[in-house]
């Protein structure tokens, strides 16, 4: 009697078991497509993960007076592109152009000139097809802000009153270049010289003026709105410099063009044109 019993029980745990599996597979199966295994769906998922961990690295080089407009609109990229990981590096156009020429890794450069990309171009560095002229601005006078000399003019930079003034390097930076094409339009270029301390990039003839290290000096526009410790006298006379056009290019070497191309076309949409502008820029 007592086999019989035990082999009862056996016989219902073993049942109770069975029915147990049959669930979990019923279950199993209706969590996948019709038509696909277990297996394959295995697949997808470690697909899927594997994609929404890979990241990719873009290097832009950037304009100095970039810098603040391009952290705030690469802050926003990473909600659309969260997988992009964009490593920037701000300096005066011209260094910038020298390190690419010399090898250094960038996929994106937005210059400040014309000038550094034609370069480039002539030297067969930029992916055809990409170039696009992104932004405008303009060229400013500007004095620490309680201007004690009383400066009001581009033309008064030739007299007794100045003593020093702060300039872009004219060799390596834009608005350097831009400065000494407006004093050779008002015919001061050989007064000014010798009253020049020229800086490594705009940023720091910025600095220069806000400190009071220097009587005046010459930036962009959009970095002199970011300085409480500066008054703008005047823009430079019309016509007296070629237009400041902010192109921006793929570079040839990017191995990674086609996340490169997709970063630009984000930079002419209507929300980043707007942060442009609100930063002083004109949008092309």
């Amino acid at each position: 009697m007592k086999v019989v019993i035990k082999k009862i029980i056996l016989l219902l745990i073993i049942s109770f078991l069975i029915q147990v599996v049959c669930n979990t597979e019923t279950a199993t199966s209706q969590n996948y497509p019709s038509g696909t295994s277990n297996n394959t769906v295995t697949e997808v998922r470690k697909t899927k993960a594997g994609r929404s961990t890979e990241k990719t690295e873009l290097f832009l080089a950037a304009a100095a007076s970039l810098t603040d407009v391009t952290t705030e609109i690469i802050r926003l990229y990473k909600s659309v592109k969260p997988n992009v990981n964009i490593i920037c590096t701000f300096s005066s156009s011209g260094t910038l152009q020298t390190q690419i020429e010399e090898g250094a890794p960038a996929d994106i450069f937005i210059s400040a000139s014309k000038k550094q990309v034609t370069t480039l171009e002539e030297k067969g560095l930029v992916k055809e097809g990409t170039k696009k002229e992104l932004l405008i601005n303009k060229v400013v006078l500007i004095t620490p802000a309680d201007n004690e000399k009383n400066i009001t003019s581009f033309e008064e930079l030739s007299t007794d009153k100045i003593s020093t003034i702060a300039l872009g390097e004219p060799s390596s930076v834009p608005v350097g270049q831009y400065s000494e094409e407006i004093f050779s339009y008002l015919r001061i270029l050989d007064k000014v010289k010798p009253k020049a301390n020229y800086g490594s990039d705009v940023r720091q003839v910025l600095t220069w003026v806000e400190n009071g290290d220097v009587d005046c000096g010459v930036v962009y526009a959009t970095d002199a709105a970011l300085a409480d410790k500066v008054k703008v006298v005047c823009e430079a006379p019309v016509n007296s410099h070629k237009p400041v056009i902010y192109p921006a290019v793929v570079l040839k070497s990017s191995k990674h063009s086609g996340e490169a191309e997709e970063f630009l076309s984000y930079l002419s949409t209507p929300e980043i044109e707007n942060i442009f502008k609100k930063y002083g820029f004109e949008v092309e």
